[in-house]
């Protein structure tokens, strides 16, 4: 968690609060790391960040669109900004949907 936070930190981004939400909590399989952050102005952050070898496809981006659903049901209310962090390589179909369905990709 400490090197999401300190690159977070670097693109200007300071979060108050973040904690850490286990996917099981949420009924998903993926191993996927799911927070839950507030920054200093108030607004609500979810944060993924997801380490895997094969290519992020469209389907992927349906999947983390269902965790993302699971998520605001969990903790009751919508987030402001979406974020995630992708180690693997995007598909370029993805990444754009990605960023119509307002995902800030890092």
């Amino acid at each position: 968690m400490q090197t999401l936070v300190d690159s977070l930190r670097i693109k200007g981004k300071i979060y108050k609060k973040m904690q850490e939400i286990a996917p099981r909590e949420l009924g998903v399989r993926n191993k996927i790391k799911i927070y839950k952050a507030t920054d200093v102005a108030g607004y609500f952050w979810a944060i993924f960040a997801v380490s895997q070898k094969s290519r992020l496809l469209m389907k992927d981006l349906h999947k983390f669109e269902e965790i993302y659903a699971k998520l605001t049901i969990f903790c009751g209310h919508n987030f402001k900004h979406k974020i995630i962090f992708i180690d693997a390589p995007l598909c370029s179909k993805a990444k754009d949907v990605f960023k119509q369905q307002g995902w800030k990709i890092y």
